[in-house]
């Protein structure tokens, strides 16, 4: 296992917490200068780094690493992509030995005042070097009210997976996040508490927890604390069931928050820190980090981290551990609807932090956006972890998405611009129940245009919710909330469908969003060649595209099997026609009216193959309600361009949907 046990150094740990980023600073640092990373200024006095014409050297407690090294990404791109999430995601390998960087090299850096800066070397010349740099502070949320501190919600911390979920709970071992308001003193800075001897403290900024589950307490440790977020490990020992925590500050106690303490319960941390898309792992043997440039390979085994595997009574929940122990927890990873080899499943050394190392398999599908979930326990413990993806490649370097027909060089490029406009076209022919209560089928031919401009990394992290074939995501959310993305609609003139049975104008009701529902005759079962011109618009150039539709459409032929599923066995659907070479897409959705909570699941097969079966791990995951089953077959996927767009994408749909109970 020695060889496993490796790549333990380059351990991520990540946790998420709210944070402010100081301005983006330029500096020219001549030979045997200082920088201080907090001020953004050459001093001569106390500094984080200096520049001697050809090192950059961490001074006193800083410290730094060269991202470049392992990750194979640097210029402005990747810097401009890069969080704070991510750069404590590298907080075990930033050093304190000098480092010799290269123009466009990207650098994690920690300062003096206990911050993480990200660094981009511009430019090195004549023994001079030119930084572009971030330095990222807490922004502490949540003043103490006057009936003291509050809790508002209690979640894995990778997962984000909440209450009200088949699959939601805390297992014993597991770092996880409690929301709420005025539960510490604000600290300066929200830095993660050391995990050296004496290790994470169980009062911390003036907090301390107590989760009680029936007759026992227990005080769990704490990574960080601030008056709005705490993360923390839930001891081991801690039995499952139902519990109630609660924070103590100021010589006030909060209100008492109940969860249920599972037996498992595994988060897997994602490369945006948000529990989906692209998950945080690991080359096991060279540590660089998988990426869309930088594909995993069937074949290869990789590290994955998260946390809730369950008790690891081996290991302590305070202090970390050089030589970690493996934990007996049935697990499964499922990769691209294919489950890998597991080689090891346990403690990284990090208090509550997993690893697991898993051997892609052979016979996996080629995309940038390959399902990846894991499954623990079995039979009535058996719990399913956020739905994350990976980019997989023949031969690594940048991945190459079929569905979708972009490269990894493209998503890199677009996460890592401040803004990004695109189009989506669409046209097809739906069939859906005239409601939740009368399934009489009602036909509907439309086509619609959606032109916007959002930031790079949501542009990213929503293009996810797609996958490879084989490959199923699931969402699950109680109600919107959190920061939303600014999105700004985008002129692009007027649209214009030209197909079999005439030409017909979308309209726009509002800026960027185009929309018309065709005549009965527009679409038939002979689908055809339709044809999209835009004008251009103030803010959107001229365009042409043209999608084709299937003769014949899909029909899906065992519709009966789906108006009920058994949730814990899943459920298989046939269908016929569809165009040759593309994809069938599986939708289902279920809503508890009771708790709010809402679910929804998308997989991706081969229209080929005339069959597929949602796994029972994926239905699993909705709440025991009403909702929806539909097959949709995506005739094609073109991507389009017109000026002042940074990307296009047209297709062609064609499906039914049906009102189902799921049970």
């Amino acid at each position: 296992m020695s060889k496993l046990f490796s790549r333990k150094a380059l351990a991520v740990l990540a946790l998420a917490f709210p944070t402010v980023a100081l301005a983006d600073t330029t500096v020219t640092m001549s030979p045997n200068t200082k920088l201080n990373l907090d001020t953004g200024k050459i001093v001569t006095g106390a500094a984080d780094i200096g520049w001697d014409g050809a090192n950059i050297t961490p001074l006193r407690e800083a410290g730094v690493f060269d991202l470049t090294t392992i990750t194979q990404e640097g210029g402005s791109s990747y810097y401009n992509s890069l969080t704070q999430t991510e750069l404590v995601a590298f907080a075990s390998i930033i050093s304190v030995s000098p480092i010799t960087p290269a123009a466009n090299d990207v650098i994690a850096a920690s300062s003096n005042g206990g911050n993480f800066a990200k660094i981009l070397v511009q430019s090195i010349s004549g023994g001079s070097i030119t930084l572009e740099f971030v330095t990222y502070t807490g922004s502490p949320t949540g003043s103490a009210p006057p009936g003291g501190a509050t809790i508002t919600s209690v979640v894995n911390n990778y997962s984000y997976i909440p209450p009200g979920f088949p699959n939601s709970g805390i297992s014993p071992g597991t770092i996880f996040l409690i929301f709420g308001s005025g539960m510490s003193a604000t600290p300066p800075v929200v830095a993660l508490a050391s995990s050296a001897s004496p290790g994470i403290p169980k009062t911390l900024e003036g907090a301390s927890l107590s989760v009680s589950v029936g007759g026992t307490t227990v005080t769990p440790a704490m990574y960080y604390a601030t008056p709005g977020q705490i993360a923390a490990v839930l001891p081991s020992g801690t039995p499952t069931g139902s519990a109630t925590i609660t924070v103590t500050y100021n010589n006030a106690t909060s209100n008492a928050f109940s969860f249920q303490v599972v037996p498992y319960a595994l988060g897997l941390n994602t490369y945006f820190g948000s529990g989906t898309g692209l998950v945080l792992a690991t080359d096991n043997g060279t540590g660089a980090v998988i990426t869309y440039t930088n594909s995993a390979k069937p074949g290869e085994t990789i590290v994955l981290y998260g946390s809730g595997l369950g008790a690891d009574t081996a290991d302590s929940d305070t202090v970390f551990s050089s030589s970690p122990h493996a934990v007996n927890t049935p697990l499964q990873i499922y990769i691209g609807g294919i489950a890998g080899k597991i080689l090891y499943s346990g403690s990284s050394g990090y208090p509550g932090y997993d690893q697991i190392d898993v051997t892609i398999p052979d016979n996996v599908a080629l995309s940038c956006y390959v399902g990846l979930v894991g499954v623990t326990g079995t039979g009535s413990s058996t719990t399913v972890s956020n739905f994350g993806s990976l980019a997989i490649s023949a031969s690594g370097g940048a991945c190459d998405d079929s569905v979708f027909g972009i490269s990894g060089t493209t998503v890199s490029s677009l996460s890592g611009q401040a803004n990004v406009s695109f189009g989506d076209l669409f046209v097809g022919q739906l069939i859906q129940p005239k409601s939740t209560t009368d399934n009489t089928p009602q036909t509907t031919n439309i086509a619609s245009g959606i032109f916007e401009k959002v930031t790079g990394a949501y542009f990213t992290s929503s293009s996810t919710s797609a996958f490879s074939t084989g490959s199923c995501f699931v969402s699950e959310v109680i109600s919107i909330s959190g920061t939303l993305p600014t999105v700004v609609g985008l002129d692009a003139g007027s649209i214009n469908l030209a197909g079999p049975g005439g030409s017909y104008p979308l309209m726009s009701f509002s800026k960027g969003f185009y929309d018309a529902e065709l005549p009965s005759g527009a679409i038939t079962s002979s689908g055809g060649a339709f044809t999209f011109t835009g004008s251009g618009g103030a803010d959107v150039g001229s365009f042409k595209t043209t999608i084709n539709l299937p003769n014949p459409l899909l029909a899906w032929t065992n519709q009966s099997a789906g108006a009920t599923v058994n949730r814990a066995q899943g459920v298989q659907v046939n269908w016929t026609g569809g165009a040759p070479g593309s994809y069938v897409i599986i939708e289902g959705n279920a809503f508890d009216l009771n708790s709010g909570a809402s679910g929804n699941f998308t997989c991706v097969a081969n229209q080929s193959a005339l069959t597929f079966t949602v796994p029972g791990y994926v239905t699993s995951t909705l709440p025991a309600a009403s909702g929806t089953l539909g097959v949709e077959n995506v005739s094609n996927y073109n991507t389009f361009s017109g000026a002042n767009l940074d990307f296009g994408l047209a297709f062609g749909l064609s499906g039914t949907t049906i009102n189902t109970n799921y049970q």
